[in-house]
């Protein structure tokens, strides 16, 4: 009876209980089992068994058998314990009795596989939730797909299991890529690879792959781990970056062929320069690596010209021009130059790159048909004044002589009709000296611009009732080309005015300032859209004068806020 007892003690001691309510709720427990979990009484009283024994389900529970279930420690680490059930009815109520077995040790071995299996289970939540993961037997048939896998190959998992990997195979990779695949994994060695596959809508995915064979005892694989991340994205961008470092290859390669290039660090000095700069200043690289632009400088253009290249570029802005450089063989070329400023963070620039053509031929046509330009008007500007003279001194005397004999008749005679040769021989004078001021005023060739302009103003006023304001700060003499250009282009300007503007009034103003004579026309009239505003022969007149004296001439005008002409010509003196 004693040993009975003993073993009865003993049993109890070894056996925790748990009482549990037909909906779940701990009844009791007795302190075996209060200790294996780490609670006491007013802690779980009431609590769902899932508390102690995530894993049950009462539903699917059979008498009298042992389950191996994992309880969970107050404290939070896992273990597994075996539990056996027994159910019974009190009171019109069922009960389950939980009785765990064998639990001596099961504690401290809980806690010793704890921090193993909780790794293990967090190690498994974050491949599962990263990367693309798949298990096959020897043969290649699928055995197991995660949530990953379903995702990206957009099958179901009963679509996958059982099949090989044929089916999501896109039929990118050649037989030998597949074949060496297979002969490396066979032979119990990783794979490590990029893969194409085809989704089950027909989309495209890449995945970065890794395969590990699992072996038997003997050596040979008898499962296959694939653990893939996609890198479909990655492969695009890659995609992307190798056809814009095609393109950028040929645009290199268009450019050296058709272009003068150039790059410098932000001082000017010279880092690379590509053959058609070399071939077109007879320079070696060597020659020219290291050394800035001056090295081909001509001397052509004034220190100002370049002052304003340094403080374009140097402000992070585009400067485009035409320089004339000299090569080493002492010849001289023309390049239309674009520099571009490549900024740094900060907005600074830390090199340029300049991009020429060479337009040496384009300048001699330039200069060329400049000079012919300047001797077709100074030959017109010959036959003008030659013509002009003719009228004046040959026809306009001749009639002025008839004037004077039909006068002396008239104080003989008296007579209607002598009376009207009077008249029109007097409008015929006036005609020609008219007709002999347009072709080429005397007075510009004998005293000089600003009387030519004050008398035209006089006749343009009584003429054409147009009042013209004119100022000007010049007191010496230019070239006799300089001063004709000035007075054809204020001439064109006020016919212009007196045809289009609708206006009463006109503005002419002459400075000098530096190096150049400004003049500019303008009105408060019409205007014009300059975009919709084609050139006619007037235009094009004043600026073919202004090129042939080395000017520039420049039109602005908008609708309702009147017109200016401003030409600019080198201030050279007699």
């Amino acid at each position: 009876m004693k040993t009975i007892m003993h073993s009865k003690k003993r049993k109890e001691s070894e056996d925790g209980t748990i009482l549990v309510r037909e909906d779940g709720r701990i009844e009791s427990m007795n302190s075996i089992a209060e200790n294996l979990f780490g609670t006491a009484r007013e802690c779980y009283d009431g609590e769902h068994i899932k508390r102690f024994l995530p894993e049950i389900l009462l539903s699917e529970l059979r008498e009298g058998t042992i389950i191996q279930q994992y309880g969970k420690h107050e404290q939070g680490w896992t273990f597994p314990v075996p539990v056996r059930v027994t159910s019974f009815r009190l009171h019109d109520h069922n009960y389950y009795l939980f009785i765990t077995q064998d639990l001596k040790d099961h504690e401290r071995i809980g806690r010793e596989l704890y921090q193993p299996l909780k790794e293990l289970e967090d190690m498994k939540f974050a491949l599962d939730r990263s990367t693309i993961v798949a298990i096959t037997d020897a043969k290649g048939k699928i055995k197991y797909v995660n949530d990953k896998f379903v995702e990206i190959s957009k099958y179901a998992k009963d679509e996958l299991i059982g099949k090989d990997h044929r089916i999501i195979n896109s039929g990118y990779h050649s037989k030998a890529f597949m074949r060496e695949l297979w002969q490396t994994i066979s032979q119990g060695k990783v794979w490590n690879g990029e893969v194409k596959n085809r989704a089950k809508d027909g989309t495209y995915y890449w995945v970065d792959t890794t395969i590990v064979p699992f072996l038997d005892e003997e050596g040979k694989p008898y499962q296959y781990l694939a653990i893939r991340k996609e890198v479909t994205e990655y492969k695009r961008v890659l995609d992307e970056l190798e056809r814009s470092m095609q393109e950028l290859v040929d645009y290199k390669f268009a450019l050296d062929e058709s272009s003068i290039v150039a790059i410098t660090d932000n001082k000017g000095v010279i880092r690379y320069v590509n053959e058609r700069f070399c071939f077109i200043s007879k320079y070696t690289k060597e020659e020219l690596i290291g050394q800035d632009h001056s090295i081909i400088n001509s001397g052509y253009h004034p220190k100002e010209f370049f002052k304003n290249l340094w403080k374009t570029i140097g402000s992070g802005k585009v400067w485009k021009g035409e320089i004339q450089n000299r090569a080493k063989d002492g010849s001289i070329y023309w390049v239309d130059t674009t520099i571009v400023p490549f900024l740094n963070e900060n907005g600074k620039p830390y090199q340029y790159v300049a991009i020429r053509s060479e337009i040496t031929e384009r300048k001699r046509v330039e200069q060329e048909l400049k000079n012919m330009t300047t001797k077709i008007l100074n030959v017109q500007e010959e036959e003008r004044k030659s013509l002009s003279r003719n009228l004046h001194d040959g026809i306009g005397q001749n009639l002025y002589s008839h004037l004077i004999t039909i006068n002396r008749l008239s104080s003989e005679i008296a007579h209607p009709l002598i009376e009207q040769m009077q008249k029109e021989t007097a409008e015929l004078i006036e005609e020609v000296r008219e007709i002999s001021w347009e072709l080429r005023p005397s007075v510009l060739d004998d005293l000089g611009l600003l009387p030519a302009i004050r008398s035209f103003l006089n006749r343009y006023t009584d003429h054409y009732k147009i009042a013209v304001k004119f100022e000007c700060v010049l007191h010496r003499r230019l070239d006799m080309k300089i001063e004709t250009t000035i007075y054809r282009v204020i001439q064109e300007a006020l016919t212009n005015i007196r045809k289009y503007a609708c206006v009463e009034e006109a503005i002419i103003t002459i400075r000098e300032m530096d190096d150049v004579v400004r003049v500019m026309v303008e009105d408060k009239g019409k205007g014009f859209e300059e975009k919709n505003h084609a050139s006619g022969v007037g235009l094009f007149s004043m600026e073919e004068r202004a090129r042939s004296v080395d000017g520039t001439l420049h039109l602005h005008s908008s609708p309702g806020e009147g017109t200016r002409v401003i030409l600019e010509v080198p201030c050279e003196c007699t």
